[in-house]
């Protein structure tokens, strides 16, 4: 029997869907079916290896992702920020060197640093010295600063109360570059960032201290390097507060502590005798100050003691003929002398003799008398 006959005796559906009663499917429709679970069952462990292999995938994205952060170091990027100095030791290799940059945190990771260093062939090219390094900076920028033609020579040390021109001497000796070069940027105030209370002179500002110079810094630098440090020291000890509260300008306060500085044997002296300055100043009618470190500056001359002649002198700077303070600073006072001249000691003092010039021992008188008493015990110990 046909299938076409076998439907009609089961009774298929009218063309409304009504069937008189249920039939048995075809066997087409049982192929059909049979197809239909077999395709659900390809596809099914088809869609279970499809999410294994997206599940193992990623898992390698991120495994992968893991992996190369492990292999690959950190590392920062740009030029960095802020100075710090760096000291490459004899005998140090690259990976001491290394160590070094990421404990000051130069670089993000001695690895990054030996890598780049390795890449630029340079592993065996370090050279002993100072080099001025910047914190947060990346590898390859750490391995370009430290190039031999950027070391710091060795350091220059400036002593408190040295002249300009005593100043730019040692300047020149320390750094090997010609003495009229630091001379003839001395003469060029605007290119200094003088501070304006300077009106313009250097003398009085080429801060005292201990500086690191590159070879390649030009003696302009370096001035103005030295004019950055006494604004630093001058807001730290409060110069321009100070100085309105006791009545004068800021310039008249470092010519004050130049005084202190130049007069002083020893620190502990320096807030007395900046008494005695203010005293004298402040008599009615006001003392001439006769310092003979200011009378000795104008004559170019160094001493403690000016003779009768040398205190004839018709230059500003001399105290004996002028009253006031002289016309600029003799010299480059310290934080110690600025700090005296803000802090004079309280007292009636209007004399000071240095009495032991062995000792630098300082002594103070109030009356003419006494001053003469010390002037006695100066000349027995040999003044």
């Amino acid at each position: 029997m046909s299938e076409l006959d076998m439907d009609f005796l089961l009774g298929a559906e009218d063309d409304e869907g009504r069937g008189r009663r249920s039939r048995r499917p075809t066997r087409r429709e049982m192929r059909k079916r049979r197809r239909r679970r077999n395709r659900g069952r390809f596809i099914a462990p088809l869609l279970a290896l499809i999410v294994l292999v997206g599940i193992v995938g990623g898992g390698g994205y991120f495994g992968y992702q893991w992996l190369s952060g492990a292999l690959v170091p950190k590392d920062f990027t740009g030029q960095g920020r802020g100075d710090v100095v760096i000291e490459i030791k004899p005998g140090q290799s690259a990976s001491d060197v290394a160590l070094e940059l990421e404990r000051q945190g130069v670089v993000a990771s001695a690895r990054a640093f030996t890598n780049a260093i390795a890449s630029a062939g340079k592993s065996g090219a370090l050279h002993p010295g100072h080099y001025t390094m910047r914190k947060g900076m990346s590898a390859a920028n750490a391995v370009a600063l430290l190039d031999s033609g950027n070391r710091l020579v060795e350091r220059v040390t400036l002593e408190e109360g040295l002249r300009l021109s005593v100043t730019l001497e040692k300047l020149a000796e320390q750094t090997g570059r010609p003495l009229k070069e630091f001379q003839a940027a001395s003469k060029r105030p605007r290119d200094l960032d003088l501070p304006r209370y300077a009106r313009g002179g250097l003398e009085g500002y080429a801060f005292p201290a201990q500086y690191e110079i590159q070879p390649k810094t030009k003696p302009q630098d370096v001035l103005v390097a030295m004019v950055e440090r006494f604004k630093e020291t001058a807001d730290k000890v409060g110069l321009e507060e100070g100085s309105k509260s006791l009545g004068f300008s800021p310039g008249q306060m470092v010519i004050i502590a130049s005084i202190v500085q130049a007069e002083a044997g020893r620190q502990e002296d320096m807030p007395k005798i900046a008494r005695v300055i203010y005293n004298r100043l402040g008599r009615k009618p006001a003392m001439k100050l006769e310092m003979d470190s200011t009378t000795m500056y104008g004559l170019g001359k160094y001493g403690t003691a000016a003779t009768i002649e040398e205190t004839k002198s018709t230059s500003k700077y001399n105290t004996y003929r002028w009253p006031g303070l002289p016309p600029g600073p003799i010299a480059n006072p310290g934080e110690e002398a600025l700090e005296a001249a803000l802090n004079p000691t309280d007292g009636p003092w209007l004399y000071f003799v240095a009495t032991d010039p062995k000792s630098n021992v300082t002594k103070f008188a109030t009356t003419e008398a006494e001053r003469q008493a010390l002037l006695a015990e100066y000349r027995r110990n040999g003044g």
